[in-house]
């Protein structure tokens, strides 16, 4: 069984804190196959992580986590930056013509500022005949979601559905990597693939932390982080 984060950040997002080789080292020494960089809004990062994934000996699929008008969605397998604040479906046909697939992140959470998709978008978007077919997955399970409770009702709305269930980190800091990961029968990015397309992904549970450790963690790996970010603005 091969391992897989699929919601990560680095400082290409305004709220991530660690560099692209950072992500990429700690990936592979937690035993990660497979990753994604899903910065906010940004695709810069996961384009970098791309080109030096063989030198780290982790598969990196490019992607980001888009802001649409009705809440986070992860675009998976896209090389080229989809505009924000367009509507769930608007956003899907746009991945869909990048040859990409889509994830519902983190629906239903709140707190921090998240803006996560309700259940009715979810079933809008399912129920469009082009768009379905890149929405292939839900995330129900966040591995540093403040609203725990989210998880629990994700769960039970995406039983329901003919949908691949995945878990994922959306770590912001390096130490969260993996809290939340998807097994998926083989090793490869294809493979994933394969399986997102077939439902056979299980979701994988490393850590979880509490809601205070999570925040004042971030808190500390900011401001750790503000040079390297700094001199990323400048480059």
């Amino acid at each position: 069984m091969g391992l897989a984060d699929l919601h990560l950040h680095t400082i290409y997002s305004y709220d991530g804190t660690a560099t692209v080789p950072a992500v990429l080292r700690r990936a592979k020494s937690i035993g990660l196959n497979v990753i994604a960089i899903t910065d906010h809004d940004e695709i810069a990062g996961a384009l970098e992580a791309e080109k030096l994934a063989s030198h780290y000996g982790v598969e990196v699929i490019p992607g980001s986590e888009i802001t649409t008008a009705e809440g986070d969605l992860l675009a998976l397998f896209i090389h080229e930056k989809i505009k924000p604040g367009l509507s769930l479906i608007e956003t899907l046909l746009r991945i869909k013509d990048q040859g990409g697939i889509a994830i519902a992140a983190h629906p239903m959470a709140g707190g921090m500022g998240m803006k996560s998709l309700t259940p009715a978008s979810i079933l809008r978007a399912l129920k469009h005949p082009i768009a379905r077919t890149a929405l292939i997955g839900i995330e129900t399970y966040n591995g540093t979601a403040i609203d725990r409770i989210s998880n629990h009702a994700t769960a039970l709305f995406a039983n329901g559905l003919k949908i691949a269930h995945v878990g994922n980190s959306d770590a912001h800091i390096i130490d969260t990597i993996g809290f939340g990961a998807t097994e998926f029968p083989g090793t490869t990015a294809a493979d994933l693939l394969k399986a997102l397309h077939e439902h056979t992904t299980r979701v994988h549970k490393l850590n979880e932390w509490s809601a205070f450790r999570v925040i004042s963690s971030w808190g500390f790996r900011y401001i750790e982080s503000a040079f390297a970010r700094l001199t990323m603005v400048r480059a």
